[in-house]
């Protein structure tokens, strides 16, 4: 045990993955899938079952986890725009107090990978830039093809970066120059996200079903785990407290376990969700069209679709992305292995949480993307400290808590603008109530939108109920104590509840209004303390 962290400098060790629903995992109830290292994490921590994410989107909420900021007040509303690189982010924080600092897998920070929602304006920005030309492109997947290419010493706070930017079996990053290192073939890492893509086997049904053409241990998930293990090793050799944020890009689509992993569950085993088949007849209209969307019709391998009577299709869905899950298990029993190995458990604040979920058959519907149902917005979420009781607690959360929370456990300040709140009370008291509703926001630029799905999005969550408007006027109300399938919709039909909810609305909006970007702090140099 470090000097730094007897005196209370715990290490922080985050795993986070990409699309993993809120019951994808052994300690949320569900009993077909294996997560025996993700449970044990849970039976020493705190369970929040009630957390929600501040946006169903990656770049909007990874950028939230780190700055503690809603998207709308940090400018990542959605994956076509990076998060400023001088962005305050309790990483920076931490490197500031001593800490190593590590980016270990997927960062999605900035949109290199996300080019395709790019769609640019005729007319000139809003802002001139002020940063260097450059500043945003170092998760251009092209950069990696040059073995010589790194990032900044300071990556968003991060000293250390290792990327695994990519899905399904395709690479990129560091991971990219890591597997052809280890004899990888150029042409099985490195293809078009379609149905050309080479495969070991396919789904009949939909081609982002598939056996990558390599085995577990060239696999995103590997290489994540052993750059984790790298990192903390190196960190205990310097005897500095670290925090590793260990993020895998799996389980997100292409669907792609590979191996053994590929065919531990069978289909025909596979449960279907309660709301399969819910015809959708006062949902949003973007729903409803996506709804009607074969497989067949996706444009980008990213669109959502319908299931439209496809059952098997879910199953071989929900297996395969369980095989996914219980891969990452292993990989997240490797680092815990290594933390206590290593003799740093007792100083190892352990957090466990993803970005998003996905619908997997949940209303008929596939994937994410403008969703506003509990699969693409609860995640599970865990935090376990050393020395704090475990529990479970049915407190509202949100994403938007990590980094205060993080900086609290840490012993740290926060910055100006910090819009989350310390879920600390909670571990103390699982009884403790943090919050009255969150909030959570989804976007798209009015451009890319083109009339074809809302271009804004809100849905406030209480202890009672959810409700959900975007900028055409449609509705969605759910009392989430009787309805925990989301099938009655009760915008219509409760005009009490309905305007109970609004007036939460509105408060969230009000709340969530950012006051702080460009707000005088003696920290800039130029002014006195008062």
């Amino acid at each position: 045990m470090s000097e730094e962290t007897a005196i209370g400098r715990p290490n922080v060790l985050i795993f986070i993955t990409d699309q993993q629903r809120h019951d994808h995992v052994g300690f949320m109830g569900n009993q077909v899938v294996r997560t025996p290292n993700l449970d044990s994490i849970a039976s020493r921590g705190m369970v929040f079952e009630n957390s929600w994410v501040a946006n169903p989107v990656c770049m909007p909420n990874r950028s939230t986890m780190i700055t503690g900021r809603m998207p709308s007040a940090h400018g990542v509303i959605f994956n076509d725009r990076s998060l400023e690189l001088n962005a305050s982010t309790f990483v920076r924080q931490l490197a500031e107090a001593g800490y190593n600092t590590g980016l270990l897998g997927k960062s999605h920070l900035q949109h290199g990978m996300s080019m395709n929602s790019v769609v640019a304006s005729e007319l000139g920005p809003v802002e001139a830039p002020l940063l260097d030309v450059g500043w945003n492109a170092y998760e251009d997947d092209h950069r990696y093809l040059d073995p010589d290419f790194g990032v900044p010493d300071d990556f968003y706070g991060f000293g250390h970066v290792r990327l695994s930017m990519d899905h399904g079996g395709r690479m990129s990053g560091h991971h990219l120059r890591w597997a052809l290192d280890k004899g990888a073939a150029m042409e099985d890492i490195v293809f078009p996200q379609d149905d050309s893509s080479p495969a070991e086997r396919r789904s009949e049904r939909w081609w982002q079903i598939y056996d990558p053409p390599y085995g577990p241990e060239l696999h995103s998930t590997q290489y994540v785990a052993e750059q984790t293990v790298e990192f903390i090793e190196s960190s205990v050799k310097e005897d500095k407290p670290w925090m590793a944020w260990c993020s895998f890009p799996d389980p997100h689509h292409p669907m792609t376990a590979p191996g053994d992993y590929y065919d531990r569950h069978a289909p025909a085993d596979m449960e279907l969700p309660a709301s399969i088949d819910d015809p959708l007849d006062d949902a949003p209209r973007h729903l409803q069209f996506t709804a009607k969307r074969p497989a067949a019709k996706q444009a980008q391998y990213v669109t959502p679709f319908g299931v439209a009577g496809d059952y098997e299709l879910v199953k071989e869905a929900i297996a395969v992305t369980y095989g996914m899950i219980e891969f990452i298990d292993d990989a997240v029993g490797q680092v815990l292995a290594a933390v206590e190995r290593l003799g740093q458990a007792e100083d190892t604040i352990v957090i466990f949480t993803s970005d998003h979920g996905d619908m997997m058959g949940e209303h008929g519907l596939m994937l994410k993307g403008f969703m506003p149902f509990t699969g693409t917005q609860q995640v599970g979420h865990v935090v376990s400290v050393p020395g704090k009781a475990a529990g479970r607690s049915c407190s509202l959360a949100s994403t938007v808590d990590l980094a205060p929370t993080i900086l609290d456990l840490c012993g740290l300040d926060g910055f100006e603008g910090i819009q989350g709140k310390s879920l600390v009370p909670v571990l103390d008291d699982p009884l403790q109530t943090i919050h009255d509703y969150v909030l959570i926001e989804d976007d798209i630029a009015a451009l890319a939108a083109r009339g074809r799905v809302p271009s804004k999005t809100r849905t406030v969550v209480t202890e009672t109920g959810k409700y959900t408007r975007n900028d055409l006027g449609e509705e969605m109300l759910f009392n989430t104590v009787d309805d925990h399938a989301e099938m009655t919709n009760l915008a219509s039909r409760d005009a009490t509840f309905k305007l109970e909810m609004v007036e939460v609305l509105a408060d969230a909006l009000m709340w969530a209004d950012d006051h702080a970007r460009g707000a005088p702090n003696i920290h800039d140099g130029r002014h006195a303390p008062a």
